[in-house]
């Protein structure tokens, strides 16, 4: 099986070995197999966050389909807990528990994806990060070779990663792959009666006619994101090539002070809390930094991989690319922001088998 069957980019080459389970049960022994094996192994779902080379994997590939979303207890001082398989589609997750008035999720909606991979980058989207709400991970821990679960206080959560990214072994050759298999996710959601979170983002408080801070409803704060989303080609459409892409392809740089005092004029910046000694550090915009370098919705037109149309975020597969076009893509960007603003920007897509 070809990869660019099992992403959203249509990229990658062939897979040596390609397995589908559709239970937790044949999800660990398929994983399990493949390290006793001594296997190679990558870990799809969605297909969302990857980018795979145009030579495919050597090893094997375990499609995650697993289901079920589960509601536990539920009172109004602690929520409404909700489990959800990894292999869950996270848009679909997220109609559900706003069908049923749970708050806490209702601004990613329509991110791509699935429920599983949303810890192991702590997806964040319109003010709203899946740390804020996660409640506990199950996990087969390929290192001990057994089901641990995890707290959120164990998953040191930062900007798009956590433990779950971080933690990496080599069990097959010398590529390091990751450590810990999601099975399932635990949420702890606030039971308002249907009343959105705090409105966290200007640009959805505006779309909404509230002010930053106040509320909504779950069902209008989903109903504005999609539209927001649908707007900027974020919202998966096969009929739509600006959707052929990874999402956000750079994630936004966080820099020192220092660095952050010598963007021009007019950078955004926001606090992104302390480094590890306690010194402040500021975020500011990719996408900012990639237009006011010269690169603007479509560069690349009319080649095989182009910015997004809608988003200078994305970089997208007008439907011939290759992968090696995208990373050519993302090297010229990249590069141009550097040269422009002593700033380097990175892919947030897992990279497999390639590199910038």
């Amino acid at each position: 099986m070809a990869l660019a069957d099992l992403t959203t980019f249509r990229l990658g080459g062939p897979a040596r070995r390609c397995v589908e389970a559709r239970t937790e049960t044949e999800l660990v022994d398929a994983v399990a197999h493949a390290d006793a094996a001594g296997e190679p192994l990558l870990l799809v779902a969605g297909g969302s966050n990857l980018l795979v080379a145009d030579e495919g994997f050597d090893g094997t590939v375990v499609r995650i389909a697993t289901s079920g979303v589960r509601f536990g207890s539920e009172d109004v001082c602690s929520g409404s807990f909700v489990t959800a398989a990894a292999g869950e589609d996270w848009d679909a997750f997220v109609a559900t528990v706003v069908e049923r008035g749970c708050a806490g999720v209702e601004a990613m909606a329509g991110v791509p994806g699935s429920v599983g991979a949303t810890p192991v980058q702590n997806v964040g989207a319109y003010g709203q990060e899946v740390s804020q709400t996660l409640a506990s991970v199950r996990t087969y821990d390929r290192v001990d070779r057994r089901v641990r679960t995890l707290a959120a206080g164990d998953l040191r959560f930062g900007y798009r990663t956590s433990l779950l990214k971080t933690s990496r072994v080599a069990l097959a050759g010398p590529h390091a792959e990751s450590r810990y298999v999601v099975l399932d996710v635990t949420f702890q959601l606030v039971l308002a009666g249907g009343v959105s979170a705090p409105v966290a983002y200007p640009e959805l408080a505006r779309a909404l006619g509230v002010e930053v801070g106040q509320r909504s409803t779950v069902t209008a704060v989903r109903d504005a994101v999609l539209r927001l989303r649908a707007a900027k080609g974020m919202v998966l459409d096969p009929a739509d090539h600006d959707t052929w892409s990874a999402g956000s392809f750079f994630t936004n740089p966080v820099l020192t002070e220092e660095e952050a005092a010598a963007l021009p004029a007019g950078a955004p910046r926001f606090g992104a809390g302390a480094d590890p000694e306690g010194r402040p550090l500021v975020k500011t915009s990719a996408a900012w930094l990639i237009d006011r370098a010269g690169y603007a919705k479509g560069h690349g037109s009319p080649g095989p991989a182009t910015l997004s149309t809608k988003h200078t975020l994305a970089l997208t597969n007008r439907g011939d690319a290759r992968t090696a076009d995208v990373l050519d893509l993302a090297r010229e960007v990249a590069a141009g922001v550097e040269r422009a603003f002593g700033v380097r920007i990175v892919n947030e897509p897992v990279l497999v088998g390639c590199s910038l």
